[in-house]
Parts: C-alpha cells; sequence; structure tokens
C-alpha cells in the first residue's frame, strides 16, 4: 500500500518539477455575533454588512445572529489567510459593540424556539432559504445549528491531472478521471479524517446552556461546563453533526454517478418522521419537504466533493454538469486561540494530507467500512487524546497515536514536494508530529489546561477570547485603501443585487419550489 503511494509520487515528480504548483484554496468560516455580556446577538443582520442574500464576502448561515465570512479562491495560503483576516477586519470595526463568538461551540443561547433564522428578504430564493432553515430547526432543533465551523476549500492545479493520469496508466476522459480521483480523495479522508479532529479540534468543553436543562452523558468540570477529559471535537461527536438523525442516509462515494444518485433519491424519498411535522401548515412553510433530506446541503459530512454551481443550479446537476472540481472539509473547529479561527499551519498541514489521501490506495466502501469510518471519528471526537484509543482499520485495530504516525510519514512526503522555495509545508507538518508525540500540544488539551489554571467556565474562557480578538482586529493598521473599497462596495452592490432579484420574480413560491424540485 505504502509503496504504491510512493511510487506514484515519485513518478509525479519525474513527469514534473512541481507537479503540485498551482492549487487553489478558499475558507469558509462562521461565527456568532454575540452582545457584550456574551448572549446570542437579537439584532438583525447588519445593513452595514450587505445582504446575506447576494454578499459574496459576508452571508448568513442559520440564524441572523450566525455570519459566514467567504474568501475568494486564492493560489497561496498566505492570500487566503490575508482575505479572512481582512473580512474579519471589516465587520469587527462594522458590528460596534458586538463581539464574534470564537470558539465552535456556542454562547448563551436562548430556548430553542427564540433562536432567530437567518432572513433573506421577500424574494423566492430567499424566502427557500429562510424554509430550508426551518425545517432543518424542526428536524434537528435550532441549538445544534448554531454551532460553527471552518470549511477549507481545495483543488489541485488543473496540470496535475494530466500528468497523474499518465502515471496511473488511465485512458478515462480528463473529467471522468478527475472525479474519480477526487472520490478516492473523499474515501479516504472518510477514513483517516479522525485526524484532523486530534490534531485540530478546538471544542472539549461546552457551556451549560447548550444542554438547555438536559442532562448531558459527561463529566462537568465545573458547575456550567461539561467536558470530556480526553475530548478533541464535541463539534464533531454525537452532539453536533455526526447526530443520528440522518444515520438512516446512504449515499455511496464508490462513484460519482452513484452519489449523485443517492443524494437524489434521499431528496425524493418520504420520511415519515418528517411527515409528521408536516410542510403547509396553517399557511406556514415548516419545511421545504417532508423528504429524507429537503435538499442536497442537508446531508451532512466531514468532506464534500464539489463544483461551483451557476445562477439558479442544483449542486447534483453541476456535478452532472462538470464532474468534481474540489473538495470541501468540514471538520475543522474554530480555534479561539486563532483571531481568524484558522491559521496558516493548519492549512499546510490539510493540503498534503488530501494530497497524500488522494494518492494513496482507496478502497471501496460497504456498510462495514462507512459503519467503521463513522465509529472511528466518534471515538476521536470523544476520546481522541486517550493514550490507549485504538481505532479500527478495515477490522483491525491500531493504536491511534501508531497509526497516525504512519499517516503523518506520508504526509512528510508530500509536504516536502510541495515546498518549492521554502520548507513552510515541511515545517507545518513537523509541527503537527510534535501534537501527536504530545498530546498536550493540541489545541483541544489546551483549552482544557487553561480551564484549569484560570479557574475559568467554558463561557469565561471564549468570551474573554472574544474581547480579545476584538481589541486585536481594531488595533491593526487600517485596512488596505483598496481592500476596504472593495468590501464597501459589495456591501452597496448586494442590497442592489437583492431589490433586483425582488422585483424580477414572477412566479408564486409554491411554483417556484415545484420548478425547483423538478430541475434534476
Amino acid at each position: 500500500m505504502s509503496h504504491d503511494f510512493e511510487q506514484r509520487l515519485s513518478s509525479l515528480m519525474a513527469r514534473a518539477a512541481s507537479p503540485l504548483s498551482g492549487s487553489m484554496r478558499g475558507i469558509e468560516k462562521e461565527s456568532l455575533r454575540v452582545d457584550s455580556d456574551g448572549s446570542m446577538s437579537k439584532l438583525a443582520h447588519p445593513r452595514s454588512l450587505g445582504s446575506p442574500l447576494t454578499n459574496q464576502f459576508i452571508t448568513t448561515d442559520f440564524s441572523e445572529a450566525l455570519l459566514e465570512f467567504v474568501t475568494p479562491v486564492f493560489g497561496t495560503t498566505w492570500e487566503a489567510m490575508r482575505s479572512i483576516c481582512d473580512i474579519h477586519q471589516f465587520v469587527q470595526n462594522a458590528i460596534d459593540d458586538e463581539l464574534l463568538w470564537p470558539a465552535s461551540m456556542p454562547c448563551l443561547l436562548p430556548k430553542d424556539e427564540a433562536i432567530p433564522l437567518a432572513r433573506y428578504g421577500t424574494s423566492n430564493i430567499g424566502r427557500m432559504k429562510t424554509t430550508y432553515r426551518r425545517g432543518l430547526g424542526y428536524r434537528y432543533g435550532r441549538q445544534m445549528q448554531t454551532i460553527s465551523g471552518v470549511h477549507y476549500n481545495f483543488s489541485l492545479p488543473e496540470a496535475f491531472w494530466p500528468e497523474y493520469q499518465a502515471v496511473l496508466e488511465a485512458t478515462d476522459e480528463e473529467c471522468d478521471f478527475r472525479s474519480t480521483q477526487y472520490l478516492g480523495l473523499v474515501r479516504n479522508f472518510r477514513r483517516m479524517g479522525w485526524i484532523i479532529l486530534y490534531l485540530f479540534g478546538a471544542s472539549p468543553a461546552l457551556c451549560q446552556s447548550f444542554a438547555q436543562g438536559r442532562e448531558l452523558d459527561m463529566p462537568m468540570l465545573n458547575e456550567t461546563t461539561y467536558f470530556e477529559p480526553y475530548g478533541t471535537s464535541l463539534r464533531m461527536s454525537d452532539l453536533g453533526y455526526n447526530n443520528k438523525n440522518q444515520s438512516r442516509i446512504a449515499i455511496s462515494l464508490n462513484s460519482l454517478d452513484s452519489y449523485i444518485r443517492d443524494l437524489t433519491a434521499a431528496i425524493h424519498t418520504p420520511e415519515p418522521d418528517y411527515e409528521k411535522i408536516g410542510v403547509l401548515v396553517d399557511g406556514e412553510y415548516r419545511q421545504l419537504n417532508a423528504n429524507q433530506l429537503q435538499i442536497e446541503n442537508e446531508y451532512y459530512s466531514s468532506v464534500r466533493p464539489k463544483r461551483v454551481a451557476r445562477s439558479g443550479e442544483r449542486p447534483t446537476a453541476a456535478l452532472r454538469r462538470g464532474g468534481i472540481e474540489y473538495v470541501e472539509v468540514r471538520s475543522l473547529d474554530c480555534n479561539l486561540y486563532d483571531p481568524a479561527g484558522i491559521s496558516q499551519n493548519t492549512m499546510r498541514f490539510i493540503e498534503p494530507f488530501l494530497v497524500y489521501c488522494l494518492l494513496e490506495d482507496s478502497p471501496m466502501f460497504d456498510q462495514d467500512l462507512l459503519a467503521e469510518c463513522v465509529a472511528n471519528q466518534a471515538l476521536v471526537a470523544r476520546a481522541g487524546r486517550d493514550p490507549e484509543l485504538r481505532l479500527s482499520d478495515r477490522g483491525e485495530s491500531r493504536l491511534l497515536t501508531e497509526w497516525a504516525d504512519r499517516i503523518v510519514e506520508k504526509v512528510e512526503q508530500v509536504a516536502a514536494v510541495m515546498d518549492d522555495d521554502s520548507t513552510c509545508y515541511s515545517e507545518a507538518v513537523a509541527e503537527m508530529r510534535k501534537r501527536i508525540e504530545d498530546a498536550s500540544l493540541t489545541p483541544s488539551a489546551r483549552i482544557l489546561e487553561d480551564l484549569r489554571e484560570e479557574g475559568m467556565s467554558f463561557f469565561e474562557l471564549a468570551l474573554d477570547a472574544a474581547r480579545r480578538h476584538k481589541k486585536y482586529f481594531r488595533l491593526l493598521t487600517p485596512l488596505n485603501e483598496e481592500v476596504e473599497a472593495k468590501l464597501q462596495q459589495e456591501v452597496s452592490d448586494s442590497l442592489a443585487r437583492q431589490s433586483d432579484i425582488e422585483a424580477e420574480d414572477t412566479l408564486s413560491f409554491e411554483e417556484y419550489l415545484e420548478s425547483w424540485f423538478d430541475a434534476d
């Protein structure tokens, strides 16, 4: 297995001096707006940030209070890092005395029904986005939807694919070849992506308010803080997105056709539990439909194969049209020690890890292997720093640290190829190896150590970080005039675009939904 990986990497290097040069990346990062006391903001999305429906840099996710920052796509990690910081600085200056909650697990929350849904105006697409979120609230609870994360989008350079196709002596059409290889990456990420939770998980504790009066199956660090002693990412545990509601939905990752087929089927397959909720009740849409999934985005996975969709085009239609264009990593917690929630070292580990996942043999998934991957993720989320923790690798029991060491050994080889004129990738991977050798260096361990040493609750620790980050961004050198002008222009342009969309609607909302779901 390792021989095949090494042979592929060396063959690529023999064919091209820099086979991975030209990769592209982008960041999407969520943050709750909170009052100065740490309570979730009750204010509407600030007009000073433009329209969340059409602003390409600043939008909202589930709630009016849940901001989402989106960078353009860049050729270097430094450009992506600078962009996400610029957006943070712009927003921090625009939200007056409010703060951005720096942790993945949320702040002081109101009762579930009082968490406000994101609003996108009166257009059909705007109403659809709000209705979808209302459905999520009914299906999973609004509280869970306030959990934040960082999504990392990555694609290999166009010049990589013909070279790699030659290495593998594959005769497929390049589009089909690319999709097949990206799906291999996705399968390997599902098998080995638990290492992301171990290295970067930053949610080993949570505020008691998240329990909403329930008793959680974990100890309490103090009177207001639940925690897992060896936890890494409770966000990715059964408390967060790894929930049981979707456990019956089987989405194949063995081919693009089967992936599209299974997602499409789930969107059209009635779910009895959701039928009980109802769709149009007393004149209000509770959800878009009563099927297993309302739309494709409802299916949660730690990684997604993606293609940029055209205006009005559904994700599955985009994949069917042009194949897989990039992958979206969705298992990163917001790191409250990084003002922007992510660091360059994080990016510089993830990228060679993704390339390793692409080059390594990728077994096809059956239900047993999928269940094994889900179980491994759940174990690492709750107890990843336990030095005795063992995971299952295709039925074989392996000590987490030993398996992680083997993975990083391969990632180091990819990093050396990606270094080009510097050693930044290799240095980042070397830093992550230290975390495997010493779990106390992980963000999750650091959070628990700070909670104990400072005698703080999780809420107090996160609120303190929110205040520091606000001060940090406000004390930075003012934004470059060109960047400031670009972000301000997008604010005004987005408001105009929303007005245009609302003025152009000709269908009723019911007709719009019907046409949307018929466009498979």
